[in-house]
């Protein structure tokens, strides 16, 4: 009697097994996008930040507090932070690419990037600005605009970049399991059979 349960139940367990491992499977390279999008988002507003607002507009370095040397060291390393993150992304990108080819969930990719940007922007305004005060945006002005823009650029970037990830995840649910992992493939029909593009079947 318990032989044949355990004979029934076997199957069972396979097939949830089976589904745990695909799940998985999935979920890898939709967290190694997530990744490469955060990454390059917040290396691109570190480099927007050091060229524009460090060099060219010359209103604030990194740290603001010690001598101007401090201040270069300092602006040097953080922009080289920056290009570091900046070139991870990419590389975690293209490391995604060559282990699973195919067409790539670009609104994840770039909800990821918006929310790199976003996040770095409303770190630096409050933490390093305000907390840390390892410097300000500008000097010798009133600080309430450029404070107020900065921290509303921030919150629109993050909100975007939420948005763009909940509506990834939503055209996922709806279309079911990709193909192939981390990529768009076709949609599987309401008795689980994938729907194959026209020509795909063999003469």
């Amino acid at each position: 009697m318990s032989g044949g349960r355990r004979d029934r139940a076997a199957p069972r367990r396979a097939v949830r097994a089976d589904r745990h491992r695909d799940s998985s499977a999935r979920a890898r390279p939709d967290r190694q996008l997530l990744l490469s999008g955060l990454l390059l988002g917040v290396g691109t507003a570190a480099f927007v930040d050091e060229v524009v607002f460090h060099q060219l507009l010359r209103w604030h370095h990194f740290v603001d507090a010690s001598t101007t040397a401090v201040g270069l060291v300092s602006d040097g390393v953080f922009h080289a932070v920056g290009w570091f993150a900046a070139v991870g992304g990419v590389f975690v990108l293209a490391d995604l690419r060559r282990r699973a080819p195919g067409p790539v969930r670009w609104a994840r990719w770039w909800g990821g990037v918006l929310v790199g940007l976003g996040a770095f922007q409303l770190w630096d305004g409050t933490v390093q600005h305000k907390l840390l005060r390892l410097h300000q945006i500008r000097y010798e002005v009133d600080l309430l605009p450029y404070d107020a823009t900065w921290i509303a650029v921030a919150v629109a970037l993050l909100a975007a970049g939420v948005v763009l990830l909940r509506r990834a995840r939503a055209s996922r649910v709806g279309l079911g399991a990709p193909e192939s992992p981390g990529s768009d493939g076709p949609p599987a029909a309401p008795g689980g059979t994938v729907l194959s593009a026209p020509g795909d079947h063999g003469a």
